[in-house]
């Protein structure tokens, strides 16, 4: 009698407890939580194994799972390890952490599961690995994710997630021997998975690696391949962190493609999407305020209102919330380990600030809680992967806070799109590239910035070349070969530049295809054929050998560097110990004369033709006929 009497009054206490500690989810006001008022030793202890999510115990036989939700007043465990009947979640002192222990699974059976959260929402596990979607998974083919497990119809609604003790496992090969490129070095290629291929998978991806070895370039850079919403995306609709989109293919094809890179000598750089998530999340959902479509106040990972800067999409994620911070690293962790990817690209990094701002020039201002925000990040990644991994942020701040950034070893995205592209136009008034150069910015170092002429963000082009390209007499930019070779000259001058450089994918194939075919973020064209073009190929061959040099001569990332970019006429001249390396092009559409000091007369040798030329004097001047460029050094370039 004494003992259920016991059990009656620790029942009683627990209910009273969870009606004066817990904060109702309908609240969209601030919450202060009430200390449970719960005798010590009747207090459920989170086991000394659990972590986020799920982890295995008993040689897979048994799985403790848990989810952070605090405020909540009852959480259960569902799926086919008790069909789809509610197991009840114990909650820890703190009302924190809801956990519980399913026995008796089998270790090579892939389980469905969810959680049931007030009696009354779904959601998957946000830590989990693998998710199954009613709506989209049917379009997933067989090819690309073979026996793929089957949606529960009838069981459930809503995105489910899968766990599974012996999951199949990848033997990695190439990576203990693979030396990541010095950052001065690197050259990347921005790359979708869905439209490189037609197949739009990782092993078709990987037939094409030796086209980006010829190339040169010696990192990808893959846009999102974590789950997205849908399936047709370019991945900045993030839902669940941990788990790769089934649409590019399985976990194991993505470690293997991973594996195949690191072996070809390329480094692997994630795009990585933590400024926002989208309504799929199961962190959204968690504190949904249904009537207003905004997060609650309560919510321990986002904000109320998502226009806290004007570039924001989906429900923006507080990173001065303790809790986001350890979701963040949580998930940076993760993939750098799990995957032994090489990089982060940060995708919208200036949105890492709870200052609120309705324009770009106030958004972009100096913040010097983003400033720490970041810091705290780097230091971290650091702790796991000191060995030269990359931190990428597409910022565009205040220059003096990128400085900042740069000087803890952060590197940066800096796009020249628009004033490269006026000058392959032939379009002189706004044709100033020399925002390319690392000391504009008043960074001491060029490894910092990331120079690039296209990104996946950008127009691409040779599409505005010939569409908008000037003209004069038979010269014209709309002209396919002409547009081509001002390409190639524009691709001369960006290499030529000190520092680590970016290529969107088909660039060097002179894609011409508008970022608006099928809406900005549609499904685009894929035109391998450009390769066999005589042309285009050329364009390529000329991105290679460019590409070679700068990998092989020292001199590209000279800090000694004399430029002139304003006009039709335009130069850039490097010197390191006795060696001197002009590159001048003529980007207007007519003759120009040029009168430039090469600072030494002689022998000059052209790296562009192969040829060679004598200087009577220090001066150069030569009538350039339009679009003419040329690479000239005292010494042969290597690779030239």
């Amino acid at each position: 009698m004494k003992r259920i009497y016991l059990v009656v009054l620790i029942l009683s206490v627990l209910a009273t407890a969870c009606k004066k500690g817990k904060v109702s989810p309908e609240s969209a006001g601030p919450v202060t939580p009430v200390t449970p008022v719960i005798p010590v030793d009747a207090i459920p202890s989170l086991p000394a194994a659990a972590k986020d999510g799920v982890v295995f115990i008993n040689n897979g036989a048994s799985a403790i799972v848990t989810l952070y939700a605090p405020y909540k007043k009852s959480v259960a465990l569902i799926g086919e390890f008790n069909d789809w009947q509610p197991t009840a979640m114990k909650n820890t002192a703190d009302g924190n952490i809801w956990w519980v222990q399913i026995d008796n699974l089998n270790p090579s059976i892939a389980y469905a599961y969810q959680f049931l959260v007030d009696d009354n929402l779904k959601v998957a596990d946000p830590y989990c690995e693998k998710i199954l979607d009613q709506l989209n998974d049917s379009y997933i083919d067989q090819t690309t994710y073979p026996g793929l497990k089957a949606y529960p119809t009838g069981k459930t609604t809503g995105i489910v997630s899968v766990m599974q003790a012996n999951q199949p496992t990848y033997t990695w090969k190439s990576t203990s021997g693979f030396t990541r490129p010095a950052k001065n070095n690197l050259v990347i290629y921005e790359l979708l998975i869905r439209d490189f291929t037609v197949e739009h998978n990782y092993s078709s991806t990987l037939q094409k690696l030796d086209y980006l070895v010829g190339l040169g370039v010696n990192a990808i850079e893959l846009m999102p391949v974590n789950e997205f919403e849908g399936n047709l995306s370019w991945g900045y609709n993030p839902s669940f962190y941990f788990a790769p989109d089934k649409y590019y293919g399985t976990k194991t094809a993505l470690q293997n493609f991973i594996d195949e890179c690191h072996g070809k000598g390329l480094a692997v750089i994630l795009d990585m999407v933590l400024n926002h998530s989208f309504g799929q999340s199961p962190l959204v959902q968690l504190y949904f305020d249904q009537p207003s479509g905004k997060p609650l106040a309560i919510s321990p990972w986002f904000n109320t209102n998502s226009n806290i800067h004007p570039y924001n999409v989906g429900y923006d994620f507080n990173h001065e919330s303790a809790a986001t911070k350890v979701f963040a690293k949580n998930v940076m962790k993760f993939w750098m380990q799990e995957y032994k990817i090489d990089g982060f690209r940060f995708d919208l990094s200036k949105g890492f600030t709870q200052k609120g701002s309705s324009d770009d020039a106030s958004f972009s201002a100096y913040d010097a809680s983003r400033v720490a925000i970041w810091k705290d990040y780097n230091n971290y990644i650091k702790s796991i992967d000191a060995n030269n991994f990359y931190l990428i942020l597409e910022h565009f701040a205040d220059a003096a806070e990128e400085k900042v950034l740069a000087d803890e070893g952060m590197m940066l995205w800096n796009g020249l799109n628009v004033n490269m592209n006026e000058a392959t136009m032939g379009w002189s008034a706004n044709s100033d590239f020399s925002w390319a150069f690392f000391t504009r910015h008043g960074f001491t170092r060029s490894e910092n910035l990331i120079n690039f002429i296209e990104s996946h963000d950008e127009e691409r082009t040779m599409y505005k070349n010939l569409n908008y390209g000037n003209a004069t007499g038979s010269y014209s930019v709309k002209d396919l070969a002409v547009a081509l070779k001002r390409e190639e000259m524009a691709a001369a001058f960006l290499f030529a530049v000190p520092g680590p450089k970016m290529i969107w994918q088909f660039e060097e194939l002179g894609y011409d295809v508008s970022i608006n075919y099928n809406g900005r973020t549609g499904n685009k064209p894929i035109h391998w054929e450009y390769f066999q073009q005589t042309e285009r190929k050329a364009l390529y061959d000329a991105y290679a050998k460019f590409i070679n040099m700068k990998k092989k001569n020292s001199i590209f990332n000279a800090t000694d560097a004399i430029y002139n970019l304003t006009a039709g006429i335009k130069y850039i001249k490097l010197t390191e110990g006795t060696n001197t390396v002009v590159v001048i092009g003529n980007f207007d559409v007519s003759s120009k004369d040029t009168n430039v000091d090469f600072g030494a007369s002689g022998i000059w040798y052209d790296a562009s033709t192969g040829s060679q030329m004598t200087l009577n004097s220090t001066m150069y001047t030569k009538t350039l006929a339009a679009g003419e460029y040329h690479i000239y050094s005292r010494m042969p370039l290597n690779g030239g």
